[in-house]
């Protein structure tokens, strides 16, 4: 019911729009499209990627490595393995829900999310080129560990 609530308004946002000034909409749906297209090889690469692994994997193998059983370890896992993969959000979070979907646990994909949006050890050799090493080094250390905080909260909060 959300999601048919937001189409309407995206759609009502839209006419709006184009009874306003139909030439700047025309040109906000062509940027749109264009930015699209550019996210859509890398979208659909990384579901195809899920998919693959869904498939691979069942639920019990899932919930071994990821799931509420998997303790620290699984913790600590996802959370290393978030931090080294470069996914943007928009791509990392039906990652996320498919995981969860497959058996895995909310605080395994919390600690997975958070340290992959806020740890870069790919960008890492950039950001040390233009903040220095120690800046870096030190707010992606203290970025790992509040990753794994708010997965501690976030798992927490669900058993609530």
């Amino acid at each position: 019911m959300d999601t048919i609530m937001l189409y309407g308004i995206a759609a009502l946002g839209l006419a709006i729009s184009l009874f306003k000034d139909r030439a700047k909409t025309k040109t906000a749906l062509r940027k749109a499209w264009k930015a699209f297209e550019g996210i859509l090889p890398q979208f659909l690469s990384i579901l195809f990627l899920i998919a693959a692994v869904l498939a691979v994997l069942d639920a019990a193998t899932i919930s071994r490595f990821l799931g509420t059983g998997s303790g620290i370890l699984g913790v600590l896992g996802a959370s290393l393995v978030g931090a080294i993969t470069l996914i943007p959000g928009f791509v990392a979070f039906p990652a996320a829900a498919a995981l969860l979907d497959g058996g895995a646990g909310a605080t395994q994909i919390a600690a997975f999310v958070s340290s992959l949006m806020m740890v870069g050890v790919v960008t890492l050799p950039m950001e040390m080129k233009y903040f220095g090493k120690q800046a870096a080094l030190l707010r992606n250390a203290f970025a790992w560990l509040f990753s794994i905080a708010a997965a501690i909260f976030v798992g927490w909060a669900v058993s609530l």
